[in-house]
């Protein structure tokens, strides 16, 4: 995979990007180095990138701006932030603005490359309604979730990548702290709430086929049966 992606990081900090850069590149990927949000956005136009790794804090134009900006542009690109603000309203905020995932500074170059594959492969999973969940069709780059042939539910970006990843582990159980992991980047207790919170609201939008759920296996994680 690393050899045909193209990542656009945009970080303030001349050593730390570097840093980044340098240990991308020698894992084959190519890196597009920014070190302000305006000169992203400049880049982000002229070039095609597969992912965007944005630090949030940065001059001219922050992470959330930039990020707000190419949604109106491109509501599929996967993007990434680098940060080290961690309060909750600052997480919320960019999930809001459409990112698709968040590393808290400091970070390992390894789990930095292991969220950047995983934001790739859900990114290219097939656009068609081939995905079928029971009576559903998942549009998954669409973010869509249509019952039917009734009128189609748009998922946001956590929505659909928690789907997506139940769907491919269909009916297998998938340990609790493993999905907190892959998709959040920690199984402490916030993200454990969170992601309770986005399965109340997937069940919600499964609820009209009985025969698709999703099963709390107490004590270990969930099941989605279809």
């Amino acid at each position: 995979m690393a050899e045909t992606v193209k990542i656009l990081l945009a970080e303030d900090e001349p050593s730390l990007g570097q840093i980044v850069k340098e240990s991308l590149e020698s894992r084959g990927f190519f890196v597009l180095l920014c070190e302000d949000g305006k000169t992203a956005w400049e880049a982000f136009q002229k070039e095609t990138p597969t992912i965007l790794v944005l630090d949030v804090m940065m001059p001219k134009m922050d992470g959330f701006s930039l990020a707000k900006e190419v949604r109106k542009q491109n509501s599929t690109v996967p993007i990434l932030f680098l940060t080290a603000k961690s309060q909750t309203q600052d997480v919320v905020e960019g999930f809001r603005l459409g990112g698709n995932d968040y590393l808290k500074k400091p970070f390992s170059i390894e789990e930095l490359i292991v969220r950047i594959e995983n934001l790739i492969k859900y990114s290219t999973a097939p656009e068609s309604p081939e995905i079928t969940i029971g009576n559903y069709f998942f549009h998954v780059k669409k973010q869509v979730l249509q019952y039917q042939d009734e009128k189609p539910q748009s998922l946001t970006h956590r929505e659909a990548h928690l789907l997506f990843h139940l769907f491919q582990n269909k009916n297998s159980v998938l340990e609790r702290s493993l999905i907190l992991k892959k998709l959040w980047g920690d199984d402490d207790f916030f993200n454990a709430r969170s992601m309770d919170v986005f399965i109340t609201k997937l069940r919600k939008k499964l609820k009209k086929d009985p025969n698709v759920q999703i099963i709390n296996v107490r004590g270990y994680g969930y099941q989605l049966v279809c």
